[in-house]
């Protein structure tokens, strides 16, 4: 078999395949023009998110028998045609739902203890008690959209901070936890996302749903930007209706994840008090950076091989 790269990805993949005589290319450089004129001669491919797998892609991988996306959400991959056409579709959501979850505590805890607006107060030399009063999260109850992975690792991580959790999950069935929409938008001091892109899930936060949530909240989102309508973030923000908001991903990031659009939204995220915003890397942890790979080569060795 043969398998092109183009995104980089921990070498224990690599090694993994080559045991099993699978020979590894790799063009890290080459435009998705470029890949589609050689496609034809590879059995597998490894991406991230450099590009769009779309149909005009898969038609001319004619004999590809697998697409492995390093990392959790499959939005750049165009599933169904590629379900259509014998293809199998895998991720590693496995890989990073530790590194995804503790980074999301990482950020509440930062937000609602003012720990990054204390530090930076004090490397001026301001010292500051008073102002920067934090609160618990003992006792406040979570909101968790999406139970598969990374919800349920964060649940875990929750546990032990003596918190009431709601989850819900549309398609799952049973589940620790599981509360109704309606339990969400009547009890949850904090709303956390941990939901793939899709139709359905675009701007999932927007205006509607934060009118329906009973009390002020704090949002936490590590699962993609445009799951979250920035300019009803930013209003609610302002209103009072969203307390504080922790985002490790944004609406206007290029689809490589790679670049970040400007403009007058993300310039109030970026100067707001009220946020924690990070650069897409809740998942990207050395650790992650391992499991992702091998969660890889354990689904390609054994579903495909």
């Amino acid at each position: 078999m043969n398998v092109i790269f183009v995104d980089s990805t921990h070498q224990y993949l690599i090694d993994e395949l080559n045991k099993k005589n699978i020979s590894c290319h790799f063009e890290f450089t080459k435009s998705k023009k470029e890949v589609e004129k050689i496609i034809d001669k590879y059995d597998g491919i490894v991406i991230r998110s450099r590009f769009q797998l779309d149909k005009e892609f898969i038609d001319k991988a004619s004999n590809l028998k697998f697409i492995a996306r390093a990392g959790s959400g499959l939005e750049n991959i165009d599933v169904n045609y590629a379900n259509q056409k014998h293809i199998k579709c895998i991720n590693a959501g496995e890989g990073n739902k530790q590194a995804v979850a503790e980074h999301a505590l990482g950020m509440i805890l930062n937000l609602t203890n003012k720990i990054n607006t204390a530090n930076n107060q004090l490397k001026k030399f301001n010292w500051f008690r008073e102002e920067n009063r934090g609160i618990e999260l003992s006792g406040k109850t979570f909101g968790i959209i999406g139970y598969g992975n990374t919800g349920s690792a964060f649940s875990n991580l929750l546990k032990n901070f003596n918190v009431n959790i709601l989850a819900f999950d549309k398609y799952k069935k049973s589940y620790q936890f599981k509360s109704t929409l309606e339990q969400i938008y009547n009890e949850s001091d904090f709303i956390s996302l941990h939901i793939p892109l899709t139709n359905e899930t675009h701007n999932y936060i927007d205006k509607d749903f934060i009118s329906k949530m009973k009390k002020p909240f704090y949002l936490i989102n590590t699962s993609r930007g445009k799951c979250v309508n920035t300019q009803d973030l930013v209003v609610s923000l302002k209103s009072g209706k969203i307390l504080g908001a922790c985002l490790d991903v944004f609406e206007h990031e290029k689809n490589s994840f790679e670049e970040l659009e400007k403009n007058e939204n993300l310039d109030f995220l970026l100067q707001s008090k009220k946020t924690i915003l990070t650069p897409h890397i809740a998942g990207w942890s050395n650790e992650s950076y391992f499991k992702i790979a091998k969660v890889l080569s354990e689904k390609i060795l054994k579903e495909l091989i």
